[in-house]
């Protein structure tokens, strides 16, 4: 109801605070504790002689609440009002007031009467009001948790679950208080939407893409003498994609069935049959969904020569599949082997795996937080948006990159050339990170993620902001790191005791550069481990050197310049080796023909 600032402390900056009074400031100041993304909650009492207790983990000091100008204007023009109804005789103190030596107790109590009962009045309301939200957010949770409950509530013929003592220490140790919570919230480019100040900036890249539109228009207007718009690298890109959907069938129907009955197996196993033979049907089972998840998707792209677009959809559910596949055992087996006798046996609803493999996450709960309904509109205007990306980095690609690989590979090779066309190749590949971002991490994941009803949709943070790679590592795509940190670096660690951290951290620098560089493999069909050599020889020694420590301003521009050479590289070699290829194909394609590079020696 007034008008105020707050100054926020995060989680470990206030530690000392928690849980202990705090004896308030002056008058009309108030000390809150929040939480971060839910309701602000306080606790408002008398603001004299009353102590305050900081209630959580966040919390927001310094917080003066005023009374607003127009109140305040309201109270004097009616003080005044009072005055003049009311004129003091010589010697007669003014009515309110009480006898004081000296004679001025009168006048304060006349002027600190009416403030203090509004602003008790006010505070009265403010607490009524958030009482209330306090108690619907309280009933929404323990609805929740009551559910759950219920859910997970073992038949009448089946006793209690009791957990070996050692069943806590050996399965859950890795990810002991660092495990995955999923709670509503929205994405972040979706709040900072809200602002104006940053919703120009998306005006300007929507800009951008009407200027590309309107020069694809006026040069085929002036060589052409027609108005005609080609989509030529479009239809080239995504060209045989219904065969790419049709291949996706089985690998969609292996994934839905294989891990859940061979969970089921094990479970029947462990509850009295025979454990070999449940054990060993269910490992067949495993190895067969490996391998239609590993062969089918590049049997296809190779024996129908998929262009790159489609070969992206393969490749994407390809790992896609695999890691959920990985995440859904990973969560559910442990209970299960260590079960004794049936105890503790409850396999996963089937209903709740089929939601998982659709949700736009890649941890495996059993139930995840959800919004009350669809916004259709929402959902249209994600897959719009999405579309546009496509479309921009189409124009992108024909427009500053095409013409100027396409005959590079016919000129005699100089180190010169090479350093030109990355630092050409800087801006388009600039573009394409943004764009990739925007259109999967943000409008794709998002469109999925209201159509379930999925709450959780923080899917990246403020990477833009990090002043060292490590965060920007952690923050660029939460999907996948969440991933990692969960099933590489924390059950690593845990196989090592607990110690050297290092390595566990170098293993996930080793599982991300395999796939990124097996994802560009597929796509491109040739072996150039551009991202590979970018990842293990710079991205892990800046992920050391480039730590959390490292703040100011400078990082950030160095973070981003780094960026910009990073995607220059990538893209200037990538396509200088897509061109060299198509201009110098081999008469029989061999093993060292697919992983030598042609660029290097094609010049003709």
């Amino acid at each position: 109801g007034g008008v105020g600032w707050w100054e926020w402390g995060g989680v470990g900056e206030c530690p000392s605070l928690i849980g202990k009074p705090i004896t308030p400031p002056p008058e009309r100041t108030l000390v809150f504790g929040a939480v971060r993304g839910a309701e602000i909650s306080a606790q408002p009492g008398k603001l004299e002689g009353r102590e305050k207790t900081l209630i959580s983990r966040h919390c927001l000091v310094k917080t003066h609440i005023m009374e607003p100008r127009a109140a305040q204007v309201r109270r004097r023009e009616k003080q005044g009002r009072q005055q003049e109804d009311r004129p003091s005789r010589e010697g007669e103190p003014r009515s309110g007031g009480a006898e004081r030596p000296g004679g001025i107790g009168g006048n304060t109590e006349v002027h600190r009467g009416p403030d203090l009962v509004q602003w008790t009045q006010h505070m009265q309301a403010v607490k009524t009001q958030l009482l209330e939200q306090a108690q619907g957010q309280l009933m929404e949770l323990l609805d929740q948790a009551m559910w759950e409950a219920v859910q997970a509530y073992p038949p009448q013929d089946r006793p209690v679950p009791s957990i070996p003592p050692d069943f806590l220490h050996k399965t859950r140790e890795p990810s002991l208080g660092k495990r995955k919570v999923f709670i509503i919230r929205k994405s972040l480019l979706d709040e900072l939407m809200e602002v104006s100040h940053f919703r120009t900036i998306y005006h300007m890249f929507v800009a951008g893409l009407c200027v590309f539109i309107v020069s694809t228009l006026a040069i085929d207007l002036i060589d052409e003498g027609r108005l005609m718009m080609e989509f030529d690298l479009l239809t080239f890109s995504f060209g045989q994609l219904p065969l790419a959907l049709v291949t996706w069938v089985p690998m969609f129907l292996s994934t839905l069935l294989v891990p859940y009955q061979a969970l089921r197996l094990w479970e029947r196993a462990q509850s009295g049959g025979t454990w070999t033979l449940g054990v060993g049907l269910g490992c067949l089972l495993l190895a067969a969904h490996a391998a239609v998840l590993g062969i089918l998707p590049v049997h296809v792209a190779v024996d129908y020569q998929l262009p790159p677009a489609s070969r992206c959809v393969l490749v994407f559910e390809q790992v896609r599949l695999l890691m959920k596949s990985y995440s859904f055992l990973r969560e559910t087996v442990p209970g299960t082997l260590w079960a004794r006798g049936g105890e503790g046996i409850r396999a996963p609803s089937f209903s709740s795996y089929l939601y998982f493999l659709f949700c736009p996450t890649l941890i495996y709960r059993e139930t995840y937080p959800r919004t009350p309904n669809v916004r259709w509109n929402y959902v249209a205007k994600n897959f719009a948006q999405a579309l546009g990306c496509v479309l921009y980095a189409c124009f992108i690609l024909g427009r500053l990159c095409v013409p100027v690989f396409a005959n590079m590979s016919q000129e005699p090779f100089s180190t010169r050339a090479l350093v030109l066309s990355i630092m050409h190749a800087t801006l388009p590949g600039i573009f394409m990170l943004l764009l990739i971002f925007f259109a999967f991490l943000h409008c794709w994941l998002n469109a999925f993620a209201e159509m379930l009803r999925f709450g959780d949709r923080m899917f990246y943070r403020d990477w833009w902001n990090s002043t060292s790679f490590s965060n920007y590592y952690r923050t660029w795509n939460v999907v996948v790191h969440d991933w990692l940190y969960s099933y590489v670096y924390q059950d690593g660690l845990w196989l090592l005791g607990g110690r050297a951290r290092g390595a566990a951290m170098l293993g996930v620098f080793l599982v991300s550069a395999v796939v990124h560089e097996y994802i560009f493999c597929f796509v491109l069909g040739f072996f150039y481990p551009v991202m590979l050599l970018l990842f293990l020889v710079f991205g892990g020694p800046l992920n050391f050197t480039m730590h959390d420590r490292r703040t100011g301003p400078a990082w950030n521009v160095l973070m981003w310049t780094l960026l910009f050479l990073g995607q220059g590289i990538q893209v200037s070699l990538y396509c200088q080796e897509w061109y060299a290829r198509r201009h110098c194909p081999q008469p029989q394609t061999t093993f060292w023909g697919l992983v030598t590079p042609r660029s290097w020696s094609c010049h003709t």
